[in-house]
């Protein structure tokens, strides 16, 4: 799968392996030591300005000439749900109380989908790789990234998905299983599919001519060799970096990592007001029961954010937004490049039938 890779060759890597953008925690350091090591490395700019993007692909450019994927959002523009809003902030004012925060913030538009203004600043920086996540955004916008040399990927979670996208223009497909730990890139319906990977992965290699990375559960070579056996031309891994050395995430979430399962984890809308899987925690545990009455992203997402980070501040893994995959219980604590030449020396050897 290594030797003479096609993919590997189109990204620019020396592997067809991309660290998962994950925003929140994928950090210039994670980012550069995995394209360090071979790899695509990954930045989840979603939350970002442009100004903030800036720094932030410059700081990956000074530590790394390898290859770099900056990855954008695609959501819906902010819509006021005040019924839901308000219901909700009620419900939170316990927690911020609990952390010493005072009183929930007011509602507020944060987090816009990708537009002029990031155009400009990705169009200066031209990172070899720009990738999205829920869709895509208009076509002038892909068509003026794929003029100024970037390829462009985005999550299919559906066979319907990556017909959609190959139509649209994107360059590769991620296919991204129900197992895959963080934001389920749904786009088309207005739900997640569940499907897994082992059941997806196929059907949109047989749908779409474009090249696909498999996403989701894939934790060591047994994972990636399975993916290549259903005709997965690269894969993509982010709960495994978040226990790497060169991980910025909060020692309570490495931790919480390393000794959890795959039973440990659950798709929940109680952080971002859209699906996402994480290790189940007392907020979780809280709000489950409210799961289908809260707001969308952006809106949810931004009620919690201080609950978020200021838990985390606080060693407390209770309010925190553990994101993971179904196979965090393969997770080890090593160094990027360490686990990067793990991975590559285990599949080579299953897939020569040692």
């Amino acid at each position: 799968m290594f030797n003479d890779n096609k993919l590997a060759k189109t990204l620019g890597a020396q592997y067809p392996i991309i660290q998962a953008p994950m925003a929140g925690a994928s950090t210039p350091l994670m980012a550069s030591a995995a394209a360090n090591a071979g790899c695509v490395g990954s930045l989840g700019c979603a939350m970002m300005s442009a100004e903030i993007y800036k720094q932030n692909f410059d700081a990956c450019r000074a530590q790394s000439e390898g290859v770099f994927n900056m990855n954008f959002f695609c959501h819906a523009p902010h819509s006021d749900d005040l019924d839901k809003a308000n219901m909700v902030t009620q419900k939170l004012a316990p927690f911020y109380e609990e952390l010493g925060l005072g009183d929930v913030p007011q509602v507020k538009p944060t987090h816009f989908p990708f537009g002029a203004e990031m155009l400009e600043a990705v169009l200066k920086s031209r990172p070899q790789i720009v990738s999205f996540h829920f869709g895509l955004p208009p076509t002038h916008i892909v068509e003026a990234l794929k003029e100024a040399g970037c390829l462009i990927l985005s999550s299919a979670t559906t066979r319907e998905e990556a017909i959609d996208l190959e139509t649209r223009g994107v360059d590769i497909i991620v296919a991204q299983g129900w197992e895959a730990g963080g934001h389920q890139g749904y786009y088309l319906k207005n739900e997640s599919s569940k499907i897994g990977l082992m059941s997806l992965l196929p059907q949109i290699v047989d749908a779409v001519s474009v090249p696909v990375i498999a996403a989701g559960g894939i934790g060591d070579g047994r994972g990636v060799a399975a993916a290549y056996m259903l005709g997965a031309s690269g894969v993509q891994l982010g709960t495994s970096f978040l226990t790497c050395a060169e991980s910025e995430v909060a020692r309570v979430y490495k931790d919480t990592l390393l000794n959890a399962n795959g039973e440990d984890t659950e798709m929940t809308r109680a952080f971002s007001g859209r699906p996402a899987r994480g290790i189940t925690n007392k907020y979780i545990d809280y709000m489950r029961h409210l799961d289908s009455e809260l707001p969308d992203f952006p809106l949810m997402n931004t009620l919690t954010g201080p609950l978020k980070s200021t838990s985390a501040k606080q060693g407390n893994s209770d309010f925190m937004s553990l994101w993971a995959g179904q196979s965090v219980g393969l997770v080890k604590e090593k160094t990027i490049a360490e686990f990067v030449e793990q991975l590559i020396t285990e599949t080579q050897s299953i897939l020569a039938g040692k």
